[in-house]
């Protein structure tokens, strides 16, 4: 996916598209995580759209639970989604990070000194 520190830095509009690549694919993996979490308080814990929406972007956001759940099901549901949004923000950032730090490496790379 990257190129090889051999090579020459990519131009700037191709480092631009390989950014909108990587927020387009956080932008998916949030998507899903958050209609995945909306389905699960509404089909276990019976709450309205607007709430299971609520109760998914606080603890995706990492802000926290809105209510405590009330059936054990939902109890369970929330605290395996709630490991899985800490995930998420983990992957996220390493996806959105890792062509600026590439870039970054690779312009400032120095070549290594072979005289043994």
């Amino acid at each position: 996916m990257f190129e090889h520190y051999s090579k020459p830095l990519i131009p700037e509009a191709a480092y631009h598209r390989r950014l909108i690549s990587a927020a387009g694919l956080v932008f998916l993996l949030i998507g899903v995580s958050l209609l995945a979490g909306m389905v699960g308080y509404h089909e276990l814990e019976g709450m309205s759209w607007v709430d299971a929406y609520l109760s998914a972007a606080m603890i995706l956001s990492g802000m926290g639970p809105v209510g405590e759940p009330l059936s054990q099901a939902g109890k369970l549901f929330a605290g395996t989604y709630a490991l899985y949004s800490g995930f998420v923000a983990l992957i996220c950032v390493g996806v959105i990070g890792a062509p600026v730090l590439h870039r970054f490496l690779h312009r400032f790379h120095f070549e290594e000194d072979t005289d043994a």
